[in-house]
């Protein structure tokens, strides 16, 4: 694997530490801004909201732009924002760089995938995929957790400082290792044809799937400290160590998806899907109990991630003839589902459910990608059930 897809894969770890590390801020930053922890949590889709709009918008302004040129200056746009952040004077200026932010990474995952399938031959698309993607994976047992404990002793702003930090050492090593200039390929490449190749009902149900599924692993995530403190009766001091294992079963879903992608795509999205359905139903149930809520945290963590390089390289097989718009348009719907989520999650704690509820919203979300895959499986294999789970995506 190129050194250039390990280097995209550290661009995502630094910022997808600042998508998810508020998880783990919410309640020293609600305390500190004077709001409630479900206020707090709309700054969770205030990131996404951001990342929905700029994904496309951010994809299609930088079309033309030599690759590197596009991802730098991404950055540098994110780390101001970040420094902005790390000043902010209230929830309101706070909320603005998030959308900001959000902006900005959009940009840089659409245009960061882009590129990786387009550094490796077309059997190694999912692999390169996964690695990339594996930085936000990272970014869950390591950034996040250090994110967690950085703002427990210096405060909720350290953890922005050091995501500033972080993205200024991935950008130097972008301006290094990846290849400047365009490609034959990329000369080549218009806006209007790209918006052509998207025209597939199939590309659009993948989108949704997407959707669905990650909503359904970040509405439990992101309210997964103040669940832990509240209602399974955890210190502080035990959340960073959760969210880690969380992480580290997202690391393993990373690997095993970026295993299976290519030879059993539908296969391994159902078992991902159900898994997750089931696994947030019971911690819905069962968030009290310790023991069971520290299990279900893995498994949660590892069959949200497991159909993550599935769900990334698909639609390049899908509409291979728009490599830059659906992997942007794809990352727009994983914050689609970012940004409703959490949202949803919201709406059910303030009805008066509690914060397990959150997790019932999980389970919904969760059955939903799991149907829209079982669709997407029937439209593309037909009737049979033995190609519904072991075609390959050809």
């Amino acid at each position: 694997m190129p050194l250039a897809v390990y280097i995209l894969g550290l661009g995502i770890f630094t910022q997808g530490t600042s998508e998810f590390m508020l998880s783990g801020l919410l309640p020293n930053l609600a305390d500190d801004l004077g709001v409630s922890i479900s206020d707090a949590g709309l700054l969770i889709s205030a990131f996404a909201i951001g990342m929905v709009v700029g994904a496309p918008l951010l994809a299609f302004a930088t079309l033309t732009w030599p690759r590197r040129t596009a991802l730098v200056a991404l950055q540098a746009v994110f780390i101001a924002a970040h420094i902005a952040g790390a000043l902010a004077p209230g929830y309101g200026f706070l909320f603005a760089t998030r959308v900001v932010s959000a902006l900005a990474y959009a940009g840089f995952w659409g245009v960061a995938v882009a590129t990786a399938v387009t550094l490796v031959p077309a059997n190694a698309k999912g692999k390169a995929v996964a690695v990339v993607a594996s930085g936000l994976t990272l970014a869950t047992i390591i950034g996040v957790p250090a994110g967690t404990v950085l703002s427990q002793f210096a405060g909720w702003r350290a953890a922005f400082w050091g995501v500033a930090v972080l993205t200024l050492i991935s950008l130097a090593c972008s301006v290094f290792a990846v290849p400047g200039g365009r490609g034959p390929a990329e000369e080549t490449r218009t806006a209007r044809a790209e918006l052509r190749a998207m025209a597939r009902p199939q590309l659009w149900l993948s989108y949704a799937v997407t959707a669905f599924s990650f909503g359904a692993v970040i509405v439990t995530f992101s309210y997964l400290a103040a669940l832990l403190t509240d209602v399974t009766g955890l210190t502080e001091g035990w959340v960073p160590v959760l969210l880690a294992l969380f992480g580290v079963g997202g690391l393993l879903g990373m690997v095993i998806g970026g295993r299976t992608a290519e030879a059993f795509p539908i296969r391994t999205l159902a078992l991902g899907t159900g898994v997750l359905a089931a696994a947030s139903a019971l911690l819905a149930v069962l968030a009290e109990n310790t023991v069971v809520t520290v299990a279900l945290i893995f498994v949660l963590g590892m069959a949200g991630y497991v159909t993550n390089p599935i769900l990334q390289s698909r639609v390049f097989v899908v509409a291979p003839g728009a490599p830059t718009l659906v992997g942007a348009t794809n990352t727009a719907a994983f914050n689609v589902g970012n940004t409703l989520a959490p949202a949803l999650g919201g709406l059910a704690i303030d009805a008066g459910f509690g914060l397990a509820s959150v997790a019932w919203v999980g389970a919904a979300l969760a059955a939903a990608g799991l149907l829209g895959t079982l669709w997407a499986g029937r439209l593309q294999y037909g009737t049979r059930p033995a190609h519904l789970v072991g075609v390959r995506m050809r």
